[in-house]
């Protein structure tokens, strides 16, 4: 068994690893840029070791300080995780050339299936259903389009280097191919270095289907049954699950089978994963399933797989790094139960998903679910990195508990003061469509602003505030002296039944009405140790207090100026000043936190004033356009 392992990646992948090595024994070294210097993977580790500077492209996206790390640390195997190197061949050739072990696939089987084009050849070749489309050579925009005129819209076009939901664009009709072929070959070459597309044929129902499969150095190939991510947003998975609800038995051994021939076609050692695209149109059909990807590494969403079979995916990945042959045959893993994962990030569902980058200030989480993170209260999270706060696998009897438990979790946790996606992951759990397991990629996108809309505090959630301040005057006399409407809540023998409340929840004044004849609601709530009192209802967290919050003040996009979001680089500039623009046009595209974000108009008017200059890195808040108010 390896005795010391340095793990390339941070935030919880990393303590994941930690976790697992530490109770294995294992010696651990912690990687880690400027911004993550007093991260809580850094302080979990046996021993740290800096690599760079805060951006990736000058830390963990460089291979020759992890290696020089581990030499330095006398770690004898590296880890990639997943993201970052994880699925790099030349530097998991690297690690091997200087004598490490690398604990993941060789590198002949990453570069055979790290590339979507050369993979699905692959597959066809060995026996495995491909998705219609196009993989060729000739990356002209003609030859591209001719391709996709040929398939028939709508179509999917995907970076051959991808991953993440990233450098991957809907295109409906003809019209629109060009600009989602910029977009998309822009968005590859800076996240991936390659601006390869291939052309696929989009599934008008589609559901995602993935197996997690797995091999040693012995022969061996097991999969560990199949994984449902259909509930996605703009191909970033939002909600995992274990099994595949709908799941028959026959389409089970159909595609589990698939992705063992599909392991064993590349001499497959380690963790991988074999994701399919099903029409789900007429309920999942074996004929109907078709290979889309290999993800060469350990997916985020493994702790479902871990939960239903009992396994430890990163034990096995050790072991197997060792040498030693699989823990398991194929005839002794079982499924039991369901379990479900969402991965809860500081972004703001009501802006666009915006990431929401700072301190955490508050962090109370219910441990009664299986939490993966790689925060504490008082950490950040950093503009420098993807947005995860953390991942919240429920395990149950049947898919209904599961869903019950994870609802339950959301509204009895709370982060602040950042965004978070917390009550947008329970309006998706909460779907009549997701409860009764109706399922495809596009669910969320025609809910549309169902699931992101929040119309504020209901009149439960203020009756709650008021009662837990009543309740904690009564208990401990704090608030005596507070102004009250009613009363003041002074003690006295003929108090009314009823008192209101003078609170202030996001910096708005609200009345709130205490009634002391039930002091419980049914909601989650609870006292911070400066006085706020927190409500949840339906995921949303209410930070109230007795005063109100002194804030910086702003200029909002309501008045026309267009603030940069977050710090990031401005990759194009679709206006010039002077111009007339419409309500929702585009005007500056901006590159931050490893995604493309658009910048549009509020409302019908003119570019009064123009700051931002393609290539330009900018700071959060930042004015980048003014626009003024057309007349009438």
């Amino acid at each position: 068994m390896i005795q010391s392992l340095l793990i390339a990646n941070r935030g919880e992948i990393a303590c994941r690893i930690i976790r697992t090595a530490r109770r294995l024994g294992i010696r651990t070294v912690a990687v880690y840029s400027d911004a993550d210097a007093k991260a809580l993977h850094v302080r979990q580790a046996d021993e740290a070791v800096h690599i760079g500077a805060s951006p990736a492209r000058e830390s963990y996206l460089v291979g020759d300080r992890i290696i020089a790390a581990a030499r330095a640390s006398g770690a004898e195997a590296i880890h990639p995780g997943y993201g970052f190197l994880s699925e790099n061949a030349n530097f998991a050739q690297a690690v091997i050339d200087a004598g490490l072990i690398w604990v993941g696939p060789n590198p002949a089987s990453i570069t055979a299936m790290g590339l979507k084009d050369a993979a699905k050849t692959l597959m066809a070749d060995a026996g495995v259903p491909v998705t219609p489309g196009y993989q060729g050579a000739d990356q002209g925009a003609e030859r591209l389009k001719a391709e996709a005129d040929a398939i028939g819209y709508p179509v999917l076009i995907k970076a051959v280097a991808g991953g993440g939901g990233k450098g991957m664009r809907r295109v409906d009709a003809a019209a629109d191919f060009a600009d989602a072929l910029l977009s998309c070959q822009r968005e590859a070459a800076s996240s991936f270095g390659n601006d390869q597309v291939l052309i696929e044929k989009y599934i008008l129902s589609p559901r995602h289907i993935e197996v997690q499969v797995f091999g040693d150095s012995h022969g061996q190939v097991v999969h560990l049954f199949e994984r449902d991510c259909s509930l996605q947003r703009r191909h970033q998975k939002v909600i995992e699950e274990a099994p595949a609800p709908g799941m028959d038995e026959a389409t089970r051994q159909a595609i589990c089978g698939a992705a063992v021939r599909a392991a064993q076609a590349v001499d497959y050692v380690g963790a991988g994963t074999i994701e399919f695209i099903a029409d789900a149109s007429e309920g999942l059909r074996a004929d109907r399933i078709w290979f889309m990807e290999m993800n060469t590494r350990l997916q985020v969403e493994h702790p479902v797989t871990e939960e239903i079979t009992g396994v430890d995916l990163v034990e096995w990945q050790l072991r197997v790094a060792s040498g030693e042959p699989l823990p398991k045959r194929q005839e002794q893993l079982s499924i039991n139960g369901h379990a479900i994962e969402a991965r809860l990030y500081a972004e703001d569902p009501a802006r666009g998903f915006l990431p929401s980058p700072g301190r955490i200030d508050r962090l109370l989480f219910d441990y009664r679910a299986r939490v993966e993170t790689g925060v504490e209260e008082g950490d950040s999270v950093s503009s420098f990195y993807d947005p995860m706060i953390a991942k919240v696998i429920c395990h149950g009897k049947d898919r209904e508990v599961a869903r019950l438990d994870l609802l339950r979790w959301l509204d009895s946790s709370f982060v602040g003061p950042l965004h978070t996606n917390k009550p947008f992951l329970h309006a998706c759990l909460a779907m009549p469509d997701f409860a009764e397991a109706r399922l495809d990629t596009g669910l969320i996108e025609r809910q549309g602003e169902a699931l992101t809309t929040i119309e504020g505090p209901s009149d439960r959630v203020l009756a709650a505030a008021g009662q837990r301040f009543r309740r904690d005057w009564l208990d401990h006399s704090r608030w005596e002296d507070r102004p009250f409407r009613e009363g003041l809540f002074g003690f006295r023998l003929n108090r009314p039944s009823k008192t209101k409340v003078d609170l202030f929840v996001d910096g708005r004044h609200v009345i709130a009405e205490a009634k002391s004849s039930d002091l419980r609601t049914g909601l989650c709530s609870d006292m911070e140790r400066d006085g706020t009192i927190i409500v949840t209802e339906a995921g949303q967290s209410w930070f109230f207090a007795l005063s109100a919050p002194v804030t910086a003040g702003g200029t909002a996009a309501s008045d026309g100026a267009i603030l940069s979001p977050m710090p990031g680089r401005i990759i194009a500039v679709a206006v010039a000043k002077g111009e007339r623009v419409a309500k929702g046009q585009k005007l500056v595209t901006l590159e931050a936190m490893k995604m493309e974000h658009s910048l549009v108009a509020p409302f019908d008017g003119v570019v009064a004033e123009l700051d931002a200059a393609e290539g330009e890195q900018v700071s959060e808040g930042t004015q980048l356009v003014l626009v003024e108010r057309g007349e009438d």
